[in-house]
C-alpha cells in the first residue's frame, strides 16, 4: 500500500446489529470486515476491503497497520453460536497482506488468550498485542511476516489499549481490571514490564501517544468497562461521567498530571500527532436501551487543546451511535469517528479549535468497531 500514504484502517463488525441499545445477531448479515483509507485524500478513500472476524466487544484499538502500509493486523476475533446464543472469544491474531491484490489475510497466529489492542513500533519490528488474559504477546515482523516470539504476563486481569513511545524503547498498556496504565520497556525484540504503574480512572481502555513524545492519553470507559463480578454488582447504569488522563511522557517516571470529566463511555480516545490537540468519542448514553432515563440518540465528540502542562475543552459536537474509535490524520488538521449503529466513518476538521463536521461520511460494510492509524 506504502508508506507515503496517510493510511488508516477499520475494523467492522458486521455480525453484532445495535439499534436503539439492543443488541441482536441477525441471521445473513455479511461477513466481518477490514476496511483500508487513505485518510490523506480529500475526502478519504476507500483503498480496500477485506473479509476478516473482529467484535465491538472490547477496546476500539483491536487493529493495527504497519509502518511501511505492508501489513495490517486484526484482533478482538470471535464468532456467534447460535446453538449457545453467545459469543466464542479467539485467540488468533489475523495478519493481512496490503500488498497482494485483493489483499486477504494471509496468517493466523495463536496468542494464548483472547487479543484486544494492539500497535506496531515505529521501526515495524515489533508488534505487541494485549490480552484478555493480563498478557502481552510480543510478535516479531520481518520480511512481510508476524511471528510470536514471546508472552509477557503483566496482569492477573484483562488489559486494553497499547502503544509505543516514539523511539520504540518503551510502550504503556492499559490495566482494564487493576487500573492504571504499566510501563512497558523495550530492548530489540525484548519486553519486559519495568514495574513502574501511571495513575489513571476507572477501567482504562483506549491509549494514544503524540508523535514527538510529550504526552499521552488514556480513556477511562468508568464500570462498564468492569468485567467479572464487577458486572454483576454495579446494577443498571445510567450514563454516568467518565474521564480521561493526561500522562507526562516526556521524562522517566511518566505521570499522570491530570484527569478530565467527559460524557459517559469515552471508547476512543486521540491525541495528534503535533501534540496540540485530545479528541474524546463518547457513547453519552446512545448505547443504552429506550427504558434508561439516561437515553440519548446521539454520543458527543469533544476537542480538547493541551496547553501550559494541561488539557482544556474548547469544541464539543454531536456524535453518532454507539460511536467507537477515534483517530487524527497525519497532518493534525481532521480526526476521523467511528459511527457503529451507522456504520459509517465520519470526518471533522479541526479549524482553528472549532470542531467542525465536514458532512463526508466513508461508509463501511458492519458496524465500524476498532480504528488505527499508521505509526507517526
Amino acid at each position: 500500500m506504502g508508506a507515503s500514504r496517510d493510511l488508516i484502517v477499520s475494523a467492522n463488525d458486521a455480525k453484532q446489529v445495535r439499534a436503539a441499545g439492543v443488541d441482536s445477531f441477525p441471521d445473513g448479515v455479511g461477513a466481518d470486515t477490514l476496511t483500508v483509507i487513505d485518510a490523506g485524500a480529500r475526502p478519504p478513500r476507500v483503498l480496500a476491503t477485506v473479509e476478516v472476524a473482529t467484535s465491538i466487544v472490547g477496546p476500539p484499538q483491536a487493529v493495527a497497520i504497519s509502518p511501511d502500509g505492508r501489513l495490517a493486523v486484526v484482533a478482538a476475533t470471535n464468532h456467534y453460536d447460535r446453538s449457545l446464543h453467545k459469543l466464542v472469544f479467539e485467540n488468533t491474531l489475523q495478519v493481512v497482506d496490503l500488498n497482494t491484490a485483493p489483499p486477504n489475510v494471509d496468517a493466523r497466529i495463536d496468542v494464548g488468550h483472547h487479543p484486544q489492542g494492539l500497535a506496531f513500533n515505529h521501526a515495524g519490528t515489533l508488534l505487541l498485542a494485549a490480552t484478555n488474559g493480563g498478557t502481552v504477546a510480543v510478535l516479531a515482523v520481518e520480511a512481510g511476516s508476524v511471528r510470536l516470539i514471546d508472552r509477557v504476563q503483566i496482569s492477573a486481569g484483562r488489559l486494553a489499549g497499547v502503544s509505543f513511545l516514539p523511539g520504540g524503547k518503551a510502550a504503556l498498556v492499559a490495566l482494564r481490571d487493576e487500573q492504571g496504565v504499566a510501563v512497558l520497556d523495550v530492548n530489540s525484540l525484548s519486553v519486559v514490564d519495568s514495574g513502574e504503574r501511571v495513575s489513571s480512572g476507572v477501567a482504562p481502555y483506549a491509549i494514544d501517544v503524540d508523535a514527538r513524545g510529550a504526552w499521552a492519553v488514556v480513556g477511562n470507559v468508568g464500570l462498564a468497562g468492569l468485567g467479572g463480578g464487577a458486572v454483576a454488582r454495579k446494577g443498571v447504569l445510567a450514563g454516568d461521567a467518565d474521564s480521561f488522563t493526561l500522562i507526562d511522557i516526556g521524562s522517566r517516571p511518566f505521570r499522570a498530571v491530570q484527569h478530565v470529566t467527559v460524557p459517559s463511555i469515552p471508547e476512543g480516545v486521540a491525541i495528534s500527532p503535533d501534540g496540540r490537540w485530545i479528541a474524546v468519542l463518547a457513547m453519552d448514553g446512545s448505547n443504552l436501551p429506550a427504558s434508561n432515563p439516561a437515553r440519548r440518540d446521539r454520543g458527543r465528540l469533544q476537542l480538547f487543546a493541551i496547553a501550559g502542562g494541561h488539557a482544556e475543552r474548547v469544541s464539543d459536537v454531536a456524535a453518532g451511535e454507539s460511536a467507537q474509535g477515534v483517530v487524527f490524520t497525519a497532518d493534525s488538521r481532521y480526526v476521523l469517528a467511528q459511527f457503529y449503529v451507522e456504520r459509517q466513518i465520519a470526518l471533522f476538521e479541526v479549524n482553528g479549535g472549532a470542531l467542525l463536521d465536514t458532512g463526508i461520511r466513508i461508509e463501511v460494510p458492519g458496524g465500524p468497531a476498532s480504528l488505527r492509524a499508521m505509526p507517526r
